[in-house]
């Protein structure tokens, strides 16, 4: 089970409970000061370590992560990347790899995630592969990061044919989260990772999604308890999920909500054109809008979405492509299951479900019908 060590309204801590591979969530305004003594109970003595960030959030952080670090005795190097979906590549994998090798890291000292979910992502992969894996640490600087992918162990980086079709499943050894990194965060990042956070309540907390509707705008205006509350509930979740299915072979497929047809998306794009965030709100819909074409899911389910996403000011038109290009792209998708392609359905909101035998024509009748909308 999860168990929360600390409770207060700025503060909240969990423990995924996931055996050896076992990791505290750490939720603390003003913690990003701190991370170098929370980092000591885990290894025998401080040592090397190394931070990848990108060129925007290491101008405004790199500095006091690394003031924090040497405090605690940790002797530090850095990688910094491109910022950008774009940039979540083979070449941006390879620059982190080319820095494990200059720092010489040894199998016990860690690496360092400061950044949004393409920097954890790229980060725990190299992780997982340098010296057939060394310790790292997420501090998440995105809303999407905070709620969603720096929880779980899933690290990847892209490639043309799908999103994150080349990764692992590897578990960080602390995850360290301050809300106050968000003050800096520019509305359309805050805005597509309320995204992810909706998310939770359409797969598994109808209450949540009623909240989450009610307190957008607070949220939106960075409300420290609204934000608060995102973030404790997301990170419960995930948790929860990640803790009874680690490896994605059940449940945890759930959260991967609207998540095929917005990869799809991405893809088509080509990774420029949308937030990861708002891919998913596209997705979703979508998805939304299938699963009322099926038969489970009442009508009225996508409306009640679309208000929610129209709320948060995220996109609500689905791109315009043929419907060979969209069944293609999600083709590619990791999570399908020989040939068939794997999409999570809504019966309700707050009721998600795997749907593995979905007839292309029913998909295809749906993104038809976003056609005659126009």
């Amino acid at each position: 089970m999860i168990t929360s060590a600390t409770q207060s309204s700025d503060t909240q801590s969990y423990r995924v409970d996931l055996g050896a591979r076992s990791y505290d969530i750490h939720i603390e305004a003003g913690c990003l000061d701190t991370i170098g003594a929370a980092m000591q109970p885990l290894f025998s003595a401080p040592a090397r370590c190394m931070v990848v960030s990108n060129e925007t959030i290491a101008p405004l952080y790199l500095d006091r992560v690394e003031a924090s670090l040497s405090a605690a005795g940790w002797r530090c190097s850095c990688c910094i990347l491109p910022d950008g979906e774009q940039f979540k590549t083979m070449a941006s994998f390879a620059t982190i790899l080319d820095s494990l090798m200059d720092a010489r890291l040894s199998r016990n000292e860690p690496v360092i995630a400061l950044g949004g979910g393409v920097v954890g992502d790229m980060t725990g992969f190299a992780a997982a592969c340098y010296r057939r894996g060394i310790p790292f640490i997420q501090i998440p600087t995105t809303l999407l990061a905070q709620v969603d992918s720096s929880v779980g162990g899933k690290t990847a980086i892209n490639h043309p044919h799908g999103k994150n079709m080349i990764g692992a499943f590897y578990q960080p050894k602390l995850v360290w989260i301050d809300p106050q990194v968000l003050h800096t965060l520019e509305p359309r990042q805050l805005r597509a990772g309320l995204a992810e956070a909706i998310k939770y309540g359409l797969i598994r907390d109808v209450g949540l999604f009623v909240w989450m509707a009610a307190h957008l705008q607070a949220a939106l205006q960075l409300d420290t308890a609204a934000l608060a509350e995102v973030i404790h509930s997301s990170c419960r979740h995930k948790a929860e999920v990640v803790m009874a299915d680690e490896t994605e072979q059940g449940n945890r497929a759930l959260l991967n909500l609207g998540h095929t047809f917005g990869h799809a998306i991405e893809a088509m794009t080509h990774y420029t054109r949308y937030l990861h965030g708002e891919a998913v709100a596209l997705g979703t819909l979508m998805a939304a809008r299938l699963s009322e074409q099926l038969g489970y899911a009442p009508a009225g389910t996508e409306a009640q979405i679309h208000a929610c996403y129209s709320a948060a000011n995220l996109p609500t038109d689905i791109p315009e492509f043929p419907a060979d290009a969209w069944l293609d792209a999600m083709g590619h998708d990791k999570k399908n299951v020989g040939s068939r392609i794997r999409y999570v359905l809504l019966h309700a909101i707050g009721d998600a479900f795997v749907g593995e035998d979905v007839p292309p024509q029913a998909v295809r009748r749906m993104i038809a019908s976003y056609q005659a909308d126009r």
